[in-house]
């Protein structure tokens, strides 16, 4: 299988699995989310074997080497011949702290929080 070297990064980000569409890989790429050597770049770059990746998904950077190219989108299992993680345990660490935040909501209609309700708040805040 000969590798094809024109490839838009949005299809790859697809294909290999680190966005669920194409459509949020090409968003992403538009938010400056997606960066190569520190430059965020757009949704229409061809992407080269080598090249270094960071994406940004929520509170995490994650870091991925290109090592193949990947035109069409493929199982879970073969993702690891065409893509080397590279995250760092520090990122991945702040994914689990966020799960562990608790979730402030307030019911539809309650109003704005009183000031003892937003002292309770504060002090919950500062825990975290």
């Amino acid at each position: 299988m000969a590798e094809k070297h024109n490839t838009r990064i949005d299809k790859w980000l697809w294909a290999v699995r680190i966005f669920k569409t194409r459509a949020q890989a090409t968003e992403a790429c538009a938010g400056g989310k997606v960066k190569i050597d520190g430059t965020a770049v757009k949704a229409s770059r061809k992407i080269k074997p080598g090249e270094t990746l960071v994406v940004r998904k929520g509170v995490i950077k994650y870091m991925y080497k290109v090592l193949k190219i990947a035109e069409k989108r493929m199982g879970a299992k073969l993702i690891i011949d065409f893509v080397e993680d590279l995250t760092s345990d520090d990122e991945r660490a702040k994914l689990r702290s966020s799960h562990k935040q608790p979730l402030q909501t307030r019911e539809k209609g309650q109003g704005r929080p009183t000031k003892k309700e937003r002292r309770i708040m504060d002090e919950i805040r500062e825990k975290y």
